[in-house]
């Protein structure tokens, strides 16, 4: 391997994988909200996703409406998921600088 500096590659690969780890403890900390329903149910994730609160508001408990309470809170878990996942996915193409990392579709042929 003619003109490839090991040291450099090595130093290079910690500093990522030292991005990559305060990126991570970043996300961690940080929340996402997203509601349904016209604001009538909120969920808030954390960075990575987990589920850290579910708001109602009291006007759409209705015993006979409980199937579309559920379907809210679905929709709204789902939502303040996916926005986690996109925050994740651009964070780590942040503290890569540009490298192609796998599975976030950016290699060559990929979508």
């Amino acid at each position: 391997m003619d003109g490839v500096d090991i040291q450099q590659l090595i130093q290079l690969s910690q500093q990522m994988q030292s991005r990559m780890t305060e990126m991570q403890e970043k996300l961690e900390r940080e929340t996402m909200v997203a509601a349904s329903g016209g604001g009538m149910v909120e969920v808030t994730v954390d960075g990575q996703g987990s589920i850290k609160g579910i708001s109602i508001d009291p006007a759409v408990v209705d015993p006979a409406e409980v199937e579309m309470l559920e379907d809210l809170i679905v929709a709204a878990a789902s939502a303040a998921q996916r926005r986690a996942k996109d925050r994740m996915e651009s964070e780590m193409r942040q503290a890569a600088g540009g490298l192609p990392l796998p599975g976030l579709g950016n290699f060559p042929g990929r979508p």
